[in-house]
C-alpha cells in the first residue's frame, strides 16, 4: 500500500523548491506520480478615479506578471522531475476562485495525498486560506511541509493525536503507507473522556490493536494537560521525541486551524517543527 499519485501545490516560488524535493522523494519512496499544480488568481482589476473606470493597462500588466511567475515555477518543477527521473505532469490554472476552482478540486479529489508547505508567517503572502479549501472541500489527506525543514528526511517516528472522532481516524488510516514503515508510531490521548466499555487509559485500544494487524509497530499513551494547552502538549511531545510525522484530524468547519480535540488553536501549524498529515 502506498500513495500513488501525489498534488504538489506549488503556490509561489520560494515553495517550489522544497515542495518539489518533497515530493519528488515520496514519489521515490512509494513509485508515485507527481502532478506540480499552481492556481493563478485573476488579478483585481485596478480602477481609474474619478469615473472608477477599469485601467486596463495596468491589469494586462498584472496578468503578464502573473504569468512569468507560473512560467518559472513550472520551469523549476520540470527541471527538478526530469532530473530525477520521476513520473509527473504539470498542471495550471487561472481563474477568479484560484484553488477553490472546481478544476483544482477535480485535479485534487483524483490524488491520494496532497501536498502543500506550511504557511512561513515572515513572508507577506498567506497561503492559509488555500490550505483550508484543499483540506475542507478535497476530501483527501493533506501532507504539510514545515518551512523550518529545507530537504526531506526519512520518517522514523510518527505521533497520532487520537480523540476517538472520525476524522482522527481517517487521518490514521490515511497516514497508513508511512506508519506502516515507521519505526515507531505513538498514539496520543489528553484528557480522553472516559467511554461506555473503556477506561480512559486505553483510548486508542482498539485503534493501536488495528494498527498492529497492519504491520505498525505502535504504543499508547494518555496525558493530562493540566495547566498547559494540548497544543503546547503536543509541541512537546514533538520535540522530546524528535516526532517527524504529526497525524491529526482536521475539525470544524469556519477556519481550518481550529481543529484538533476540538479546541486546539493555530498555534499547533504555526509552530510545527514536523510534518503533518492532516484529514478531513
Amino acid at each position: 500500500m502506498g500513495y500513488k499519485t501525489i498534488l504538489a501545490v506549488l503556490d509561489s516560488p520560494k515553495n517550489t523548491g522544497p515542495i518539489s524535493e518533497f515530493a519528488i522523494d515520496l514519489a521515490r519512496q512509494f513509485s508515485a506520480h507527481v502532478v506540480g499544480l499552481r492556481a493563478e488568481i485573476l488579478p483585481t482589476v485596478p480602477l481609474i478615479a474619478p469615473m472608477e473606470i477599469p485601467d486596463p493597462t495596468a491589469m494586462e500588466m498584472l496578468q503578464q506578471a502573473a504569468e512569468v511567475e507560473t512560467g518559472k515555477i513550472a520551469a523549476a518543477f520540470r527541471e527538478k522531475a526530469e532530473h530525477e527521473g520521476i513520473s509527473f505532469e504539470w498542471r495550471s490554472f487561472v481563474s477568479s476562485a484560484g484553488y477553490s476552482s472546481e478544476s483544482v478540486l477535480e485535479c485534487a479529489r483524483a490524488s491520494d495525498l496532497i501536498l502543500a508547505a506550511q504557511t512561513d508567517p515572515a513572508l507577506s503572502n498567506d497561503n492559509s486560506a488555500d490550505l483550508e479549501t484543499l483540506l475542507f472541500e478535497s476530501g483527501r489527506p493533506v501532507l504539510l511541509v514545515p518551512y523550518i525543514l529545507s530537504a526531506p528526511k526519512p520518517v522514523r517516528r510518527v505521533l497520532i493525536g487520537w480523540n476517538g472522532s472520525k476524522e482522527a481516524a481517517r487521518a490514521a488510516f490515511d497516514a497508513l503507507p508511512f506508519l506502516t514503515r515507521a519505526e515507531s508510531v505513538e498514539i496520543l490521548s489528553i484528557d480522553p473522556p472516559g467511554m461506555p466499555r473503556q477506561a480512559p487509559d486505553l483510548a486508542g485500544a482498539d485503534l493501536a490493536a488495528a494498527l498492529a494487524r497492519h504491520g505498525v509497530n505502535v504504543t499508547l499513551t494518555t496525558l493530562e494537560k493540566g495547566e498547559l494547552s494540548v497544543e503546547a502538549v503536543i509541541e512537546n511531545r514533538l520535540s522530546d521525541n524528535s516526532i517527524d510525522l504529526l497525524v491529526m484530524g482536521g475539525y470544524g468547519h469556519s477556519r481550518w486551524w481550529e481543529m484538533l480535540f476540538g479546541g486546539v488553536t493555530r498555534n499547533v501549524l504555526t509552530s510545527m517543527t514536523a510534518l503533518t498529515l492532516l484529514s478531513r
